[in-house]
């Protein structure tokens, strides 16, 4: 595999082979291997260390206020920045490095509880790695834009989405592997962690840092003024870093205001699908182990939890259950995800970038609302791996679903990106992106703030229907879709 390389003189971004896109990419297949545990087992972790249902998207919210402060922030950095190691990938290696110290130290908070509550522990870890990821996310979307030439930008972000999804595939799935073939216990007292998730979490932290270490050895950015890269100075004597916080911020204003009118109609979407997407990422374990397992809503429960005392080995087992599961439905949604991500690109030079995230959001609400109807609570024998477990029917049915899902899931990590590229200035290309995702944190935060008391004061505590109302919302992105303007050939 060839390093991509600066020293060219025509003003033109010569073509990438395959490989060199791949390498461009290929660190976020470990910050998804890291996000995707995070999806699938944080809601788990923060209900062993004594979160309820209500106040389990509260603690969520973290995660979109640290994309929605961060992701601007080293937009704008990025863009100004150049030195040895380039523009982007400075920021990558920070930020993989500070995710995955929050990976190691989050599912050991018990171990502090002398000093600090746990879950107050746990929430700071939290904390700590969506601040984490979200430095590493913002400059791998702009360095696919810088590196990779217009006509390539699908294929480009087509691949970066088929990485991200088999590292959320191998992420997910790690839990469930290591309880059922490994033989970790994946049960947990309340104020534990189960060790499953603990040295999944670990081994995360390692791919994380591996694969982002590969992208940053593979790949050498193009030089200030290449290839209609604007000319950059090196932070410490640029002129811009000289200017006052006042102006800085004025000027960050300005950019807002006069923001492309693709990226304004790409909102739209954005607020329906993402505050779907933070519902499925919340609730999905509560929403299986009650509609599924048939755990009554009390079990999530802190106050109730505190007067039983010990929780019975049953409902132990059954959540330790469903929660290794959850893992294996986002693996297949990203499964799913990744294979799509295939035919993503030649599909959308097909029918239309605009046709085919249309399409794939409508099948996404379909295989949410389909969860409420798959219920079945049948032993059934499945073998994986080698093994056999036995689950309820409604579990194994679950995974027909994950195929709309994931199909919705790839084309939100890809059409937004290939068609806001091309309306982008150059110049401002990071901050931008960094801007955009004002349009992925916004709806996880109303979601987080509205969803808790939707589901007490509406849906008494059954997380299914919060699930239903996720699949409505994927709808409405659907339709959103044809609102916005998008040159194919930019």
């Amino acid at each position: 595999m060839s390093k991509t390389t600066t020293t060219y003189n025509n003003k033109q971004k010569p073509q990438l082979s395959f490989w060199q896109i791949w390498n461009v990419s290929f660190g976020f297949l470990g910050v998804q291997f890291g996000f995707a545990l995070q999806n699938a087992n944080v809601s788990r972790i923060l209900s062993d260390l004594g979160a309820d249902l209500h106040s389990l998207s509260l603690f969520w919210l973290v995660a979109p206020v640290m994309g929605l402060l961060i992701q601007p922030i080293v937009g704008a950095a990025s863009d100004r920045t150049w030195n040895k190691f380039g523009r982007r990938i400075p920021y990558l290696l920070l930020g993989s490095v500070a995710a995955a110290i929050g990976m190691i130290l989050m599912p050991n908070a018990p171990l502090v509880v002398t000093l600090v509550p746990p879950i107050l522990f746990g929430a700071v870890m939290l904390a700590i790695m969506d601040a984490s990821f979200n430095v590493a996310f913002q400059p791998f979307r702009a360095l696919v834009s810088d590196m990779v030439p217009n006509n390539q930008r699908n294929i480009g972000y087509s691949v970066q989405s088929l990485l991200i999804n088999i590292g959320a595939v191998i992420g997910s799935l790690l839990p469930f592997i290591l309880t059922n073939v490994v033989g970790l216990d994946n049960t947990s007292s309340s104020g534990d962690v189960a060790p499953s998730v603990i040295w999944a979490f670990y081994i995360g932290a390692t791919v994380l840092l591996g694969s982002v270490l590969w992208t940053a050895v593979m790949t050498k950015e193009y030089a200030p003024g290449s290839y209609s890269l604007p000319e950059l100075e090196n932070s410490a004597t640029s002129t811009d870093t000289k200017e006052s916080l006042v102006k800085r911020f004025s000027g960050f204003v300005g950019l807002v205001k006069s923001m492309p009118s693709t990226m304004k109609q790409l909102a739209l979407v954005q607020f329906f699908s993402w505050f779907a997407l933070f519902i499925l990422w919340v609730y999905t374990m509560p929403a299986l182990a009650q509609h599924i397992w048939g755990i009554d809503a009390k079990w999530f429960d802190s106050q109730y939890l505190k007067q039983v005392g010990e929780v019975p080995e049953a409902i132990l087992l059954a959540k330790g259950a469903a929660g290794d599961w959850v893992g294996i439905l986002f693996a297949a949604y990203s499964l799913f995800a990744a294979v799509f991500s295939v035919f993503l690109s030649k599909l959308a030079n097909t029918i239309g970038r605009k046709t085919t995230y249309s399409f794939a959001l409508f099948a996404g609400g379909i295989g949410y609302i389909s969860m409420y109807f798959l219920q079945d609570s049948t032993l059934t024998t499945v073998s994986f791996l080698g093994g056999q477990i036995d689950l309820p029917q409604g579990a194994v049915n679950l995974l027909i679903p994950m195929a709309g899902i994931g199909m919705a899931w790839a084309a939100i990590l890809a059409m937004p990106y290939a068609i806001l590229a091309g309306a982008l200035p150059v110049k401002q290309t990071g901050v931008y992106m960094g801007i955009f995702n004002f349009t992925i944190a916004a709806p996880q935060i109303l979601s987080g703030v509205l969803t808790g008391w939707i589901l007490t004061t509406f849906f008494n505590n059954q997380a299914i229907y919060i699930i239903i109302l996720a699949g409505i919302a994927m709808f409405l992105a659907a339709v959103s879709v044809y609102f916005v303007k998008d040159d194919q050939s930019s």
